[in-house]
């Protein structure tokens, strides 16, 4: 007989033998059997507790920390907390597939000063600054089993799409060598956010360029090589992960400035969509998000959504570079997500565009500013004199002298707060399945397309062609002159237009009769001199990955066009892949403008009216039955089986090494006599109270010497000791300058550990660190030039304190880069005093 080993070992085991193995004991042991039943019991008592806890605690991490374990749509469980993370493990079916996933984000901010703000076509609106950085966000998603079968969806804080830009991307794209040769026209989206506040001379055709006087190559390379880099980063990222995605209502954040065009579509059609008063129907309130979740550690990567609001809510006399409401909508999201255990630390937000073209974030609508007190007519958009100049729209803060900047923070909040809601909610969201990602991308010519409406009827587009509306603007920004929305045209305008119009390409009576009841006042699609005013060849796009289904359009659908498009696209794909839709319906959106900006695409019955939005549809009354009839006839190829390539169709011309620039260069730069770069000018006030604005003024240099992408020209920052925790940083501070903060840090405690003689020495009094940059909404960097003979000019950086600022010591940098007359370029740095927030 073996010796049994001493210790509490002894107990256990022979507790587990009696109960699993049920052995005869020996006789020598039969006396202390009633012994070896009470310590079983006592044993059995304190394990069983921790039994559970062994089975259940990989379930209450994962309910924790695993998000995408408790993604499920709305019939599920509704006994699910509400919370971001908070989600039940409910099995592997309820994640949906597994997808190939990746995000990424850069700096695309252009030059900020001396060049032409793109979107309100005013010539009068130049750049002086930057009150937020610009950027590129990049989703793509890929189908693990076959990874060449992926999408790439970009957000850019512009405009809109454009050719030249998309040519440039895809250009550099081959560059990057073969691990990138999966992407090309068939699969990249190129979309903006149709922000009015970002620098222009960047569009391919020629109208655009005109306001901008031409086409910069600085502005241009910005936008391409920060797309670039986001592509470049979402695809280095690229790991498996489930998507889940669902809709609500944002309320407040958009209204049509249409209506009486939108009036005019047939009363039946519009009664489906009246909900309420509150959602009317008149412009959808719906905003959609899709889900981007890692497996391998259940983080959120980020959130994709749509929404449709025009980037207007920043007014045509501001001249300070930023991405309008969605550009905030995005900050804010992003910024809610540095403290969240459960999103990864480079998580994304893109704010996509949706059927935007009749919307507008000016909420309380359109006033005349003509003293009457009046709104704005209701058919065209006039005011007591019959003219559209006094008609401004008018957002939540109208009454701020801040050039819609409140307001615009306001409209980008009433975005992200539903946005967040559904982030949070798994209850609310729907798991994506099917293991295909198809997509497919034609140029198409619409000029002259003939084709059969539904009834059989045959049409035809054509030639690209603005109406005299075109030019009245809208109440988001009225045009000059005489020109009013509704019944614009020869008889209501100068006679000086007919001439000019004339001069530049008299329409012919074919194309007169084709755009019919539209009077043409600018024949762009015709017109090729010195290269071509507007496309006439279109992008045709479409990405799939399982229900969802994403219509790239590169115009502004309005609300009526929008919903028409993509019901006819989930008839289509509903009737075309019965089969590979298991149980799910199909979920389509519509997000633009892309890949080429076409202007607008109006319903017929909006053509007919013939304000803004039908003045600028480009082909004809039949434009927008062109897209769907193109966009139905391409569907066979996003079937989870196909393996083609729609046909690429008429390549459009890339302009990026032809077109015209009467843009001046930066010629040099030169401190005032007995100055230098970055000498405080006018200093900042001692004390400042919170919500008060703070200002310093230093001598400068031109910004366009370097746009400091992935960087900042102005920065707060706070005073903190090596006893002081680091300040939070609510604001979207430097990471790099945030890094470099914490290295002094760490270098100073080495230092400070070296020798206890010496801790009072090495302690720095004054350890600064940045907590506000040129991220941050709140922190605005003003550029002005004092002297052009001389070259002088000075920065104004102001920092308008927020609520939640904490109070402490804080100052002012300015960093800057100046140019020599040889052409040399200095980087150089400028500090403020100190000045206290309380």
């Amino acid at each position: 007989m073996h010796a049994e080993k001493a210790g509490p070992s002894r107990p256990l085991r022979d507790c587990f033998r009696g109960i699993w193995y049920q052995r005869r004991r020996r006789t020598e042991e039969a006396i202390e059997e009633p012994k070896r039943r009470a310590a079983c019991l006592a044993i059995m008592v304190l394990i069983l507790p921790v039994l559970i806890l062994v089975v259940l605690l990989p379930s209450v991490f994962t309910q924790k920390w695993t998000p995408w374990a408790g993604i499920r749509g709305s019939t599920g469980n509704t006994g699910e907390k509400a919370g971001a993370g908070q989600h039940s493990l409910t099995g592997e079916g309820h994640r949906g597939d597994l997808y190939l996933l990746g995000v990424g984000k850069a700096d695309i901010t252009g030059p900020c000063v001396e060049i032409n703000l793109m979107g309100y076509a005013d010539p009068n609106q130049i750049g002086t600054g930057l009150r937020q950085r610009l950027y590129s966000r990049a989703f793509i998603v890929g189908d693990p089993d076959r990874p060449s079968d992926r999408f790439v969806y970009l957000v850019l804080d512009t405009q809109s799409g454009d050719t030249a830009v998309r040519y440039g991307i895809l250009s550099g794209l081959q560059k990057l060598g073969p691990d990138f040769a999966d992407y090309g026209h068939h699969n990249l989206a190129v979309t903006g956010t149709h922000s009015h506040s970002g620098p222009g001379a960047w569009l391919n055709y020629l109208l655009p360029q005109i306001t901008s006087k031409g086409f910069d190559k600085q502005s241009y390379e910005a936008i391409v090589d920060g797309a670039l880099l986001s592509i470049r980063r979402a695809h280095e990222s690229l790991a498996p992960g489930y998507l889940s995605v669902g809709s609500t209502k944002a309320f407040g954040a958009n209204i049509n400035r249409s209506l009486f065009a939108y009036l005019n579509n047939p009363e039946k059609e519009r009664a489906r969509y009246n909900v309420s008063a509150e959602d009317d129907g008149s412009v959808e309130k719906d905003l959609t998000l899709l889900k981007f979740s890692r497996a391998s550690d259940g983080l959120n990567l980020g959130v994709l959504t749509w929404f449709a609001t025009h980037g207007t809510s920043v007014l045509g006399n501001n001249t300070l570079i930023s991405g309008d409401n969605k550009g905030v909508a995005a900050y804010l999201f992003e910024e809610s997500t540095k403290d969240d255990k459960n999103a990864d630390g480079n998580f994304v937000a893109g704010f996509s565009q949706a059927n935007v073209g009749d919307t507008s974030p000016n909420v309380l609508g359109a006033w005349c500013e003509d003293g009457t007190g009046q709104m704005c007519s209701f058919e065209n958009s006039t005011c007591s004199d019959g003219k559209t100049q006094k008609c401004h729209a008018r957002g939540p803060f109208f009454r701020a002298n801040d050039e819609g900047a409140s307001s615009c923070f306001e409209i980008g909040k009433r975005q992200f707060e539903p946005a967040r809601m559904l982030y949070d909610r798994a209850d609310k969201l729907s798991p994506i399945r099917g293991r295909f990602v198809k997509s497919f991308h034609n140029f198409h010519n619409m000029s002259h397309f003939t084709f059969q409406l539904p009834n059989g009827t045959e049409v035809e587009t054509c030639p690209a062609a603005l109406g005299y509306s075109f030019a009245a603007g809208t109440s988001d920004g009225p045009g000059a002159f005489d020109f009013t929305q509704h019944d614009g045209g020869p008889n209501t305008t100068s006679p000086v237009w007919q001439v000019v119009s004339g001069l530049l390409k008299a329409p012919s009576k074919e194309q007169k009769q084709c755009h019919f009841p539209k009077p043409i006042l600018l024949d762009v699609g015709e017109m090729t001199s010195p290269y071509l005013w507007t496309p006439n060849v279109v992008d045709i796009q479409v990405f799939r990955v399982g229900q969802l289904v994403i219509i790239v359009s590169p115009g502004e659908a309005t609300t009526m066009a929008g919903r028409r498009w993509k019901n006819a696209v989930s008839n289509e794909i509903s009737t075309l892949f019965l089969n590979e839709m298991s149980s799910e319906s199909p979920v389509v959106v519509l997000g633009g403008p892309a890949n080429s900006y076409t202007h607008y695409i109006a319903t017929e019955e909006e053509y007919e009216i013939q304000r803004y939005e039908g003045a600028s549809t480009l082909y004809g009354p039949h434009t927008l039955a062109a897209y769907i009839n193109v966009t139905l006839s391409l569907m066979p190829y996003l079937s989870a089986s196909s393996n083609r390539k729609a046909p690429p169709g008429p390549s459009p011309p890339d302009n990026s090494n032809r077109s015209l620039n009467f843009i001046p260069g930066v010629v040099y730069d030169r401190p005032p006599l007995f100055k230098s770069f970055g000498d405080v000018v006018t200093d900042v006030e001692s004390v400042v109270r919170r919500g008060e604005h703070v200002s310093a003024v230093f001598v400068g240099a031109n910004p366009r010497n370097n746009l400091r992408q992935e960087s900042s020209y102005a920065v707060v920052e706070k005073l903190v000791t090596n006893s002081s925790p680091t300040p939070a940083t609510h604001s979207g501070a430097s990471q790099e300058l945030l890094r470099k903060g914490r290295e002094q840090d760490e270098q100073t405690a080495s230092d400070n550990s070296r020798s206890t003689s010496t801790i009072e020495e090495s302690l720095t009094p004054k350890q600064w660190l940045p907590v506000r940059d040129d991220r941050d909404w709140h922190l605005v960097f003003r550029w002005r030039r004092t002297s052009e003979l001389l070259a002088t000019s000075e920065v104004t950086i102001t920092w308008e304190t927020e609520d939640w600022a904490e109070p402490g010591t804080y100052r002012l940098r300015y960093f800057g880069d100046a140019k020599s007359l040889a052409g040399a370029i200095a980087e150089f740095e400028g500090t403020s005093g100190e000045f206290e927030v309380v």
